[in-house]
Order: C-alpha cells, then sequence, then structure tokens
C-alpha cells in the first residue's frame, strides 16, 4: 500500500510539473544544456534571482556615477527581453578583488542569496597578484561550490583595457585565455566581454575610448556593453540598452535636504554658483543654499581636474560642474588628454563608491546656444561625456531660446517631478 501510495505522489508530482510547463507554454528546461534552467524560468516568467560576483568593474564606484552598474542594467536589460519576469540581480562586486577573494567570500556574499545564476568575471586583478595555474584553480573550485548549491555558472571575461606596463593588453589576454580553458573544462558557458569590447574597437576605436572612465574601469556606457553582452549569452538574443537615460531624479540627495527644510551646501562653476541659490528660491521659497564657487576662469582643463581631486576631502550636497566651451573640443575628434581630463574633472566630483552627494553636469549650450558647427560639436562632447558617466544633465533644448536661469530652473521643476512619479 505505500508502495502504491509513492508511485501515485510521484506520478501526481511529475503530471503537476508538466501541466506547469504547458501553462507557461514553454517546454520544460534541459539539464543537460547551460543555462537553460534559468532561460526556462525567465520564459515562464518565474522568479529568477541572479548574483554578479566581481571586482571593481562590477560593484558600484564613482566609475558609473556610483547609482547602478552592470548589475543593474542586466536586470534592465531582461526584462526588455522578458517584459513578465521577476528577475532580481544582486551585484557581489568589491574593488581590488581578485579570485582568492572570491572564494573567501562566495558563501556569504553570493550562495547565501540562493541564487539561480551567478555571474563570474575577474581578471584585471588576478593578473597583477595571482599566476595564472592558481586563477584557473580558484575559478574551478568557485564553480563547483556554486554548483553543489544548484545555481547554473555564467564566465565573464574582463572588458579590454588601454595598454599600460602594470595591465598589458598580451596579459589579460593570457587570463582571458585561461578563463575559457576553465570553462571548457567544467562545460560552463563564457560571456566574452572582451571580445565585444575588441570588436568595437576594430569598427570605432573612438567610441570605444569613451567607454571607458580611466585606463581599466568602463563607464555607464561601458556598462550598458558589458550587461547587452551578458544578457545575450543569457538568452541567447540581442537586446540594446542605448536608450536607458541616467537615473531620475538625478539629485536625491539634494531634494530630500529641501524638503526637510535643511541647508543645501553647493560647489559650481560659474556663471552657476550665482544662479544656483535664486532658481532652488524660485522652486522652493524657503529653501536654505549655501555656495561656493569653483573657479574656471583661466583655467586649463588639467587645472580644473587638479582642483577637483580636493572634492572627496570636503564634499558639498550638490556639485555643478559646467566646463567652458572655450576649454573643449569637438566630439569628432577628442584629443585623449581632453578625455581624460574632463572624465577624470567627473571622476573626482564623485564620491568613491556609492555616490553620497548629487553630481550634474551643465552642458556650455545653456549658457550660449551654439552658434557654429564647432560650438555644437563641443557641446555634444559634453553632453557624451555627462551621460556616460550616468549623471544627471542640463542641456538647452533643441531651439530653445531661453536665458540660462529659466532653464535651471526648468530642470529643478522637473526633478520634482520625478520624484513625486517614483
Amino acid at each position: 500500500m505505500k508502495h502504491t501510495l509513492r508511485i501515485l505522489t510521484a506520478a501526481l508530482l511529475g503530471l503537476a510539473m508538466i501541466r506547469s510547463a504547458v501553462a507557461a507554454n514553454q517546454p520544460a528546461a534541459d539539464p543537460s544544456v547551460p543555462l537553460q534552467k534559468i532561460r526556462h524560468k525567465l520564459a515562464a516568467n518565474q522568479p529568477v534571482k541572479i548574483v554578479c560576483l566581481g571586482d571593481s568593474v562590477t560593484g558600484l564606484y564613482y566609475h558609473t556615477g556610483g547609482r547602478r552598474a552592470y548589475a543593474t542594467m542586466l536586470a534592465l536589460a531582461l526584462k526588455i527581453q522578458y517584459p513578465e519576469a521577476r528577475v532580481t540581480v544582486i551585484n557581489a562586486g568589491i574593488s581590488g578583488n581578485t579570485t582568492v577573494d572570491a572564494l573567501r567570500r562566495l558563501q556569504k556574499d553570493v550562495l547565501d542569496h540562493k541564487p539561480d545564476l551567478i555571474t563570474v568575471m575577474f581578471g584585471l586583478n588576478d593578473m597583477v597578484r595571482v599566476p595564472i595555474p592558481d586563477y584557473e584553480t580558484n575559478l574551478g573550485q568557485i564553480i563547483q561550490q556554486c554548483r553543489n548549491q544548484g545555481a547554473e555558472v555564467l564566465l565573464c571575461t574582463p572588458n579590454s583595457v588601454t595598454d599600460t606596463p602594470k595591465r598589458p593588453v598580451a596579459r589579460l589576454i593570457e587570463y582571458c585565455t585561461a578563463m575559457k580553458a576553465v570553462a571548457e573544462k567544467y562545460h560552463v558557458p563564457v560571456s566574452d566581454v572582451y571580445a565585444a569590447y575588441e570588436a568595437l574597437r576594430s569598427r570605432d576605436p573612438l567610441a570605444w575610448r569613451l567607454l571607458h572612465s580611466d585606463e581599466i574601469h568602463p563607464n555607464m556606457d561601458g556598462h550598458k556593453l558589458i550587461a547587452e553582452t551578458i544578457c545575450r549569452a543569457i538568452s541567447d538574443q540581442d537586446v540594446s540598452l542605448r536608450s536607458v537615460g541616467p537615473l531620475q531624479p538625478a539629485i536625491p540627495k539634494t531634494l530630500a535636504l529641501l524638503k526637510a527644510g535643511k541647508p543645501v551646501h553647493v560647489l559650481a562653476m560659474p556663471p552657476y554658483d550665482t544662479l544656483i541659490g535664486p532658481a532652488l528660491r524660485a522652486v522652493v521659497p524657503s529653501a536654505k543654499v549655501e555656495v561656493r564657487p569653483w573657479p574656471t576662469a583661466d583655467q586649463t582643463l588639467a587645472q580644473i581636474e587638479a582642483a577637483a581631486k580636493l572634492i572627496r576631502s570636503s564634499p558639498p550636497d550638490l556639485v555643478l560642474v559646467a566646463i567652458p566651451a572655450a576649454l573643449l573640443p569637438s566630439i569628432e575628434s577628442p584629443p585623449d588628454d581632453a578625455i581624460h581630463a574632463y572624465t577624470w574633472i567627473l571622476n573626482w566630483s564623485l564620491s568613491f563608491d556609492v555616490q553620497q552627494w548629487d553630481v550634474v553636469g551643465i552642458a556650455p549650450s545653456v549658457l550660449n546656444a551654439p552658434q557654429s558647427p564647432l560650438d555644437s560639436q563641443r557641446d555634444q562632447f559634453a553632453r557624451r561625456q555627462i551621460l556616460a558617466q550616468d549623471l544627471g544633465l542640463i542641456a538647452r533644448p533643441d531651439h530653445n531660446t531661453d536665458p540660462p536661469q529659466q532653464i535651471l530652473e526648468h530642470w529643478l521643476r522637473d526633478q520634482f517631478t520625478a520624484e513625486k512619479a517614483n
């Protein structure tokens, strides 16, 4: 009798599983095919949890504005492809980490979340501290421990970098090759982020350069490419995040201080050091605003970059970056030193990790509408850099003739609207 009940129970359980698959109009997942389990769950609109394990490229740092990185963008990409799916993506990236550190914190930072899928991206720090045999062994142990918990694994090669003595490209390629060898040994799929970056570089070297916040770290545009590449490996479909703009509202700390009736300490480049106070009070009449000017007159981009290094030692609540148009290059052929300096002005304006104060970039067109093709190209350079950092952008709308003060006020009002919408 007990034997019969066991058979009946097993049969009913199997029937229930079949019905669930049929109801979702999806075939059951084949566990022998890489990533088929998570693809099946996504297609069936079942809850899916992903943990992205990595170093500073994975984590939340100034390279991407400190509010989100490719883990968040991966969730957005999957949502585009599976609109009804319930996806949770957890960022488990820590600056300076190698595969050695990953093994030490694997249980607490990754496995305790009971994920369906774990993406693993290491190499940029391993290549300077961990020999390739140890790197391969560590990756193998990560794979085995994840599988022991029932999670699927996706190895991700690092993004390509600027060749430097500390991190020569040839050595990075060796680590990417080693990762692929481990993947083949353990029958684990690989998302070849390095190859995706290099494919872009072969088509458009400037576009590749503008994906970077520094020699090794991608900015948000770079993180979008990483997320698209990983999403393709998961779903076997292409997706684009190009139209995804910065988070709104762009100034959450400033808005919170204004709502609480507390002073807002602003560091602003001219002429916004004189415009921001009246603009804030036009929107919030009771606003208490204390402004510290950030001089740019007779300064080079390099000198402004040097001044930006002091911001973290005495941070304000809001930083307004407005580089004079005369200092900016054309977006069509910007010299590398100009790209470097402008990027690092934004980098130093931000806190090191999770964003602790607001940073907003202001395009030159707000002050003066472009009068020539060069003016427009300089304005486009500033816009590209600011948005690539995932920062709030204030720019003059097309065919708009409003004075700068009015554009600033309108943008601030939109911020309150965006906050209410959230």
